[in-house]
């Protein structure tokens, strides 16, 4: 069981405030107070410090935090799996971004389901940088993911390199071979900030020396769903994994637009929490899951 301690730790790391820690805890100030001085005490080390009246974490803090999310994470997991010997279930909660989540994992996902009838299965869809918090707070175990992120917290495995292509509808108002800048003043349906596709594609542009502000005409969507259908009925133009409209490229309902000299690749990271106990079970999903 985590030291009660630690949890004040962690809260007051979300708030970076001793006052709304001791808040959501139901404590007094004081006392979140003396809970921190007896870390600082037990690891001899100063865990914040002020920058002005801004509270921030040391560099020891910062070792903590990373040590101590991974053992509450941990700490859920083992819950969980004390609750399966009662249920006689097996828990797998993870998370995935939508593009992987809706295309790309769907049939392994549903062999895994079939071939393990004991499981409670758990899956959130959501962008790269909600996954990586949910994998923090402990919600789910592990994720697939599509975007950028911090990677000396968690342990990754490559799950996929996936190719990023400008589709558009079949009697959208384009050629089917461009450049890039001649798509600039036509509708760009994108992804919302904070999604693995979103990112590639505005690092892809920055590399052309181009942004998403280079295109005036956007429309913003927080689903992949949503824009191959938008893009279907002409609306616009979109850049999407090819994976992801294999099928509608197939039966011609989308379009390829090839660009002359664009390219765009990008890796599908499977990962987890740095120093988790569970690691080996983990690379089990993986093997599991991939394709």
């Amino acid at each position: 069981m985590l030291d009660f301690r630690i949890h004040t730790f962690l809260c007051v790391c979300r708030h970076m405030n001793y006052t709304k820690a001791a808040a959501e805890l139901h404590i007094t100030q004081p006392a979140v107070s003396q809970h921190i001085r007896y870390l600082e005490n037990e690891y001899h080390a100063k865990l914040f410090d002020y920058t002005g009246k801004h509270l921030i974490l040391t560099q020891a803090g910062h070792i903590l935090l990373d040590a101590a999310a991974t053992i509450r994470h941990d700490d859920l997991i083992l819950k969980e799996k004390l609750q399966e010997l009662r249920r006689s279930t097996k828990i797998v909660s993870f998370g995935a971004t939508h593009t992987i989540g809706e295309f790309m994992i769907v049939d392994k996902l549903a062999q895994y389901l079939r071939e393990n009838q004991e499981v409670l299965l758990r899956l959130e869809i959501a962008n790269t940088e909600q996954l990586l918090q949910e994998i923090n707070d402990g919600k789910i175990d592990f994720a697939i993911v599509e975007g950028f992120f911090e990677q000396k917290q968690y342990e990754t495995m490559l799950f996929s390199k996936e190719p990023l292509i400008a589709v558009c509808g079949p009697e959208f108002d384009v050629p089917d071979e461009v450049e890039l800048t001649d798509l600039l003043l036509k509708r760009l349906c994108v992804r919302e900030r904070g999604s693995g596709s979103r990112d590639l594609l505005e690092r892809t542009l920055a590399e052309y020396s181009l942004s998403l502000e280079d295109f005036p005409y956007r429309a913003e969507i927080g689903s992949p769903q949503t824009i191959k259908a938008l893009v279907h009925c002409n609306a616009g133009f979109s850049f999407s994994y090819e994976k992801s409209v294999r099928d509608e490229l197939a039966a011609g309902t989308l379009r390829k637009i090839h660009i002359r000299n664009f390219t765009a690749e990008h890796s599908f990271t499977f990962l987890w929490r740095k120093g988790s106990m569970y690691g080996n079970t983990f690379r089990g999903m993986f093997e599991a899951l991939k394709d």
